[in-house]
Order: C-alpha cells, then structure tokens, then sequence
C-alpha cells in the first residue's frame, strides 16, 4: 500500500494532482490511499491515480495502523503531519524536514510537491494537472464564484454582481456557484445582477456537479479558491481575483494565456491572513480590469499546438498577469 496525506480542500487537491500522478507511475503495483476528507472523494476519482479515499478530516483525526509500505506526506511541513502519518506504521516515509529536502515557504503549490518526490527520484512533471472531464454539465455557462473559505479572499458580492450583470447583458449564460454555506451569497449575487433565482446554484451541486460545470463552462471568474483550480486542470478560460496570497503561491501557470490572475498585492505577501473582510489588494481589483479581462478571453480559442505551462520563480509584478 502507498498511503498519501493531503487533509484539505479543492485547490489543496488539484494541485497536488502532477505529486500523486507521479506516484501512481512510480509504484504501479501499489494500492495508492489517499487521506483526505471524504467529500473530496468523487474530485479523487477524476484524478486517475487514487484507488481509495482514507477520510481524514485533518490532523486531529487519528488514522489506522494499515503498515503501507510507503508514506507520503504531501499535506505540511510537519511535525504534526509527520507523526500522524509514524501512527500508520509505514516502513518509509517520504516528507520535507529531517531526512528529506528543505521547505520553501515562497514557492508554487505545485512545484512544491514535485520538488520532494524528485528529491527522493520520483520524475515528476507540473503541467500534469489535467482532471478527467464528467460527461454532464452546462455547457458554455459562465461562472461567476464570489465565494472563498476565507474573508480575505472574498471580493465584494456588490462587485460579482456587476460583472455578472455586464456579461448576461452582453449574451453571457452566467450562472452563480458555491457551496451549501455559500448559498445566500450566491443568491444575493444573482439578486443585484438581475439574473434569474434559478441563475444561483450554490448548495445544489455537489463537488462532481461543480467539476462538471467548470469543465464545460464558457468563462470562469472567481477569487483564489477551489473552482480557480478546477478551471485550470480543465483548460477553461478563467480570471481569478487574488488578495493576501499571491499568484507566486497559487495562481495558474504563467504560459496559459486563457487563465488571468490580477493581483495588486506585494511580493512580501506569502500567506493569508485570518479575518472577515476583503484583503486591501483584493479590494484595489476594479470592476472594469475583470470586465476587461472576461472580454479578452472569454473568446480564446486553444492552438493547434498548444502552449506549455510555466511556473513562476520569481515573485511576479503586482498587477494583472
């Protein structure tokens, strides 16, 4: 058995698709586990390379003593993530700190993870990040996703609103996603924007449903958070909002000219911050930028050839990128 730890959410996921891809290919005899919460299970699936969803809520939640022959921590730093991990008895364990490579603190999600699995001989490639497309959806919707776990990455629903409003005026089928708990937001969004009560889907899709939609949408808008990766590992089109995280950490290879991240924060900035309201550099993102934006891209077109991703190094210039 190959046991894998990664208690988080949709992003935390989809950019760990290339890490466990690369180990699917490097232990084809093995039994891949993946410790994550439960109801990432059907985003698991659509991965290719998870047999099985061990829930695990985080790292307060004990795991069984199953004695996988490796253990790969692609959850933290440690050391709590490492000693969850000792308590399943692997004969290995492969992680960042003691007897493996150093944390960086600034670099990419995805890059981070490739990085250990090739520290321990592992090839692993960080445009690897295609999901398996679900057969449903609707098929040329565009998404507007003003919902984000944390307040610091949630602009203005006042401002969804008019973007949402601009793009259904302009032949745009906008519809408005989220979660269960997101669901008043959602239809406050679509209330201000003058769409229809059905425009609001929040809390009426499961996570498969959501997968779905993104990758069959015309056009996706959202802050930093989940249904940003979603679009990615699908191709769609997307401008995604960034506030206290940079694009640095989390933001869509550089090379895809279809996706846009606007960012007005500083190169200092690596992690988000605990609070309810907007970050300042998210609240700097006009209406008119993101407008600006969905109108540039919302026709792209993929090449016969396509473009390869690349993944920042530096910190890049605040702004649009």
């Amino acid at each position: 058995m190959l046991l894998v730890l990664r208690a988080l959410g949709v992003g935390d996921l989809a950019t760990g698709v290339p890490a466990l891809r690369a180990l699917r290919r490097a232990y084809p005899g093995h039994r891949l586990v993946l410790a994550a919460p439960e109801w990432l299970a059907p985003l698991a699936g659509l991965t290719g390379a998870v047999d099985e969803v061990l829930p695990c809520a985080g790292l307060d939640d004990p795991l069984p003593p199953l004695g996988p022959d490796i253990a790969v921590n692609l959850h933290g730093t440690g050391p709590r993530s490492h000693r969850l991990l000792w308590t399943t008895r692997p004969a290995r364990l492969l992680s960042y700190g003691p007897g493996g490579p150093q944390w960086r603190e600034d670099e990419h999600e995805v890059l981070r993870w490739c990085r250990l699995l090739q520290w321990y001989g592992l090839s692993c490639d960080p445009a690897d990040l295609a999901l398996e497309r679900p057969p449903t959806g609707r098929p040329g919707a565009t998404l507007v996703h003003p919902g984000a776990r944390s307040g610091r990455r949630r602009w203005p629903p006042e401002r969804f609103a008019a973007v949402a409003h601009t793009l259904a005026a302009d032949g745009h089928d906008v519809i408005v996603t989220g979660s269960a708990d997101e669901a008043p937001l959602a239809r406050r969004v679509a209330d201000l924007a003058g769409l229809p009560p059905e425009s609001a889907l929040a809390g009426r899709t499961g996570l498969a449903e959501l997968a779905a939609l993104a990758g069959h949408a015309r056009l996706v808008i959202s802050g930093d958070t989940g249904i940003a990766h979603l679009a990615t590992a699908y191709g769609t089109p997307s401008v995604v909002l960034f506030g206290p995280m940079s694009p640095q950490r989390w933001g869509p290879p550089r090379r895809r000219p279809q996706h846009v991240a606007i960012w007005h924060g500083y190169a200092a900035e690596t992690g988000d911050t605990p609070g309810d309201e907007p970050h300042p550099a998210l609240l700097s993102v006009t209406v008119a930028e993101v407008l600006a934006a969905a109108h540039r891209i919302a026709a792209w077109r993929p090449s016969t050839r396509p473009t390869a991703p690349a993944w920042p190094t530096t910190a890049p210039v605040p702004g649009t990128r």
